[in-house]
C-alpha cells in the first residue's frame, strides 16, 4: 500500500505549512499557515480519503435560523469543501476530503487555497455569526 501519509506530509512540506503536530498511527496532522488565516488545521489521512478540517466558530444555543440560512447559502460560493456542524449542533467546522488514490499537490493546495479565500472573503460575517 502507498504511503499516504507520507505524500501528505510532502505536500505540507512543499507548501510551506507549519505542522503543529503529526501522528502517523492515526493519519494526522495539525498545521498552520497563519499568512492565510489557517490556525490549528486538522488533516486526517484515513484511507482511502483524506479529510480537511477547521474549526471556524460556536454557534450560541440559541442561534437563530438567519446564521444558518446564511451559512448554507454561502457554501454555493465555496469552491472545495463546505461549512458543517460538528456531532453536537454548536460547532462551525469548514471540512473537505479529497480521495487518496488520485491525490496530487494541485488539487491538495486547491482545498487550502479554498480555505484561505473563505477566511478572506467572509471573516467579517464569521466574527459577527460567533457574537450572535
Amino acid at each position: 500500500m502507498k504511503d499516504y501519509f507520507g505524500v501528505v506530509k510532502n505536500y505540507l512540506n512543499d507548501l510551506q505549512l507549519e505542522i503543529k503536530y503529526e501522528n502517523a498511527k492515526n493519519g494526522i496532522f495539525m498545521v498552520n499557515s497563519e499568512q492565510d488565516g489557517i490556525v490549528n488545521l486538522i488533516i486526517c489521512v484515513a484511507h482511502p480519503i483524506v479529510i480537511f478540517e477547521q474549526f471556524l466558530f460556536e454557534v450560541k444555543p440559541d442561534a437563530n435560523n438567519v446564521v444558518f440560512k446564511a451559512l448554507l447559502q454561502k457554501n454555493r460560493d465555496i469552491i472545495h469543501g463546505a461549512f458543517v456542524l460538528d456531532d453536537t449542533g454548536r460547532k462551525v467546522i469548514f471540512r473537505d476530503s479529497l480521495q487518496l488514490e488520485n491525490l496530487d499537490k494541485n488539487e491538495f493546495e486547491a482545498t487550502l487555497n479554498s480555505l484561505s479565500l473563505l477566511l478572506s472573503e467572509y471573516s467579517e460575517q464569521i466574527i459577527n455569526f460567533s457574537k450572535n
